[in-house]
């Protein structure tokens, strides 16, 4: 393999720059205060020192590094309810503050170029790809207006929902969840119980329908980068999939029918029927397509090129992946029609809050990885060890339910990679011997990370786009009472009957 290393210029990063490197064009630097972007600034030239290699040793770590995780996470709980206004007008200061409170200390305890090394990592490795294809297919579905107006009948709800589920592994779970919530919320505007739609729709479409792919959700995709065949997942966990997007179909038409019963509709409808249905913008189509290649090119061609940036290997069809998904997202933004976006309500503030937030997560959740990567060696021994029956062998049921529970509040793609390697990372072993193992660690990273909003991104877009549109949306632990009491119950029954 051929190796180049490029040594990261020593010049001042203003604001614009910082978050021109971050990938987020044209959405993340849109409406920053001057402190913003100062936070932004100082993280990126943190991440432009003399830096170590950028993996982080998990042994060495105490579980009290993860306490600005935490606080990040209680931030993103508490705040709205507790003090909204503060929290609406300077979440974005306030993730900065996390993420600093993270990086001072190591920076201070383990040197300047490990904190570095780390922060290079978790942009260049996560968050820079991660944004450019949130990004870009929030661009391009958001350039598609499905003219006319649905009447958000129960059994349409459904429709619209199944419709998404199955699209949700053809184009992911964000590219279905930002082309169809604003059809589906248009279709409701004129009931007055809509959360619990919304609800449902990141259940369903979001996460469950992203199941049978790795183009459905990133963990997959992972896993087809280390070696898990592309239809494995279609063909082992269908019936899983199966069970749980019929449940909660079922369970959502039931409760959707009693509300559309008792509550009638408004008198007048927000969108009468003025226009025959069809769809406008269709040229979007395209650049959505090209999302799919690209995630599937970066996966499948292999020049064996790499660049050494500050401790991070960057491969090259990584980097033409995600140069060519910012330019999706201005072949997009050129190719729509004029007033397309304007009839779709198309606005960038979901993205922004998503940029702005999941800098945060990602830069905080580093130790937590960490400590669970070291397995026995580390803070957080007692999970290697739940998982492991007493003969040695792994417990698909333990991995389903751990995968599960730590992909609802991290990022369910490094730890899906956490359990893959921690069953033993050989993919020709884990499709075959072990593929009761790989299916529950496949399952439990897709399907609970709908327990919250930060499980999976588009879970926390489509609450968004949602508030954006004037619908009041549960809480994040309001949300979590849903998932409690509607996927919890599901996910033990798929315990006793497939992850035994």
């Amino acid at each position: 393999m051929t190796r180049c290393s490029f040594r990261v210029a020593q010049t001042r990063c203003s604001g614009w720059q910082a978050s021109r490197i971050l990938g987020s064009v044209p959405v993340a630097n849109a409406g920053k205060t001057r402190w913003e972007r100062w936070a932004v600034a100082s993280l990126m030239a943190l991440g432009m020192g003399t830096a170590q290699a950028a993996d982080i040793d998990g042994t060495q770590l105490s579980a009290w590094w993860g306490l600005p995780f935490a606080g990040m996470l209680l931030s993103i709980a508490i705040m709205p309810l507790a003090i909204p206004h503060i929290w609406h007008h300077h979440f974005g200061k306030i993730a900065a503050a996390w993420a600093l409170a993270f990086l001072l200390p190591f920076a201070a305890v383990f040197g300047f170029g490990a904190a570095s090394g780390a922060v290079v990592h978790a942009l260049l490795a996560e968050y820079i790809p991660f944004i450019a294809l949130l990004t870009a297919l929030f661009t391009a579905a958001g350039g598609i207006y499905v003219r006319g107006n649905l009447h958000g009948s129960p059994m349409t709800n459904v429709t619209i929902m199944g419709v998404g589920a199955v699209l949700a592994s053809l184009m992911g779970t964000t590219g279905a969840s930002m082309l169809l919530i604003r059809p589906l919320i248009r279709a409701n505007d004129n009931r007055r119980h809509v959360a619990h739609v919304v609800v449902f729709f990141i259940f369903i479409v979001s996460n469950a329908g992203g199941s049978l792919t790795p183009l459905g959700d990133p963990p997959l995709f992972l896993g087809f980068l280390k070696g898990v065949d592309f239809f494995w997942t279609a063909t082992t966990i269908f019936p899983e999939t199966l069970f749980l997007v019929g449940s909660l179909l079922a369970v959502f038409y039931v409760i959707d029918r009693w509300y559309y019963q008792r509550e009638g509709v408004l008198p007048a409808d927000p969108t009468p029927d003025d226009e025959r249905f069809g769809l406008e913008g269709v040229i979007n189509f395209l650049p959505l397509l090209a999302v799919v290649v690209l995630v599937l090119m970066s996966g499948t061609w292999k020049p064996g090129v790499s660049f050494n940036i500050a401790g991070t290997e960057v491969e090259l069809q990584q980097i033409v992946r995600d140069v060519l998904l910012v330019g999706v997202v201005f072949v997009s933004l050129k190719i729509t029609p004029a007033g397309v976006r304007e009839k779709n309500q198309f606005s960038w503030a979901p993205m922004q809050e998503v940029a702005k937030l999941f800098i945060g997560i990602f830069l905080t959740m580093i130790p937590v990885l960490a400590m669970l990567r070291a397995g026995e060696a580390g803070a957080f021994a007692a999970v290697a060890r739940a998982v492991t029956g007493p003969d040695g062998q792994p417990l698909p049921w333990a991995y389903f339910w751990f995968s599960g529970l730590l992909s609802s509040f991290l990022d369910n793609a490094p730890t899906y990679l956490v359990f893959f390697n921690l069953a033993g990372g050989d993919p020709a072993v884990l499709m075959t011997t072990l593929s009761a193992t790989l299916a529950a660690i496949s399952a439990g990273s897709v399907f609970m990370g709908a327990n919250t909003y930060i499980g999976n991104a588009p879970n926390f877009m489509v609450k968004a786009i949602a508030e954006d549109r004037g619908i009041r949306m549960p809480s994040f632990f309001g949300y979590m009472l849903w998932s409690g009491a509607v996927l919890i119950p599901l996910f033990v029954v798929m315990t006793f009957i497939w992850f035994r």
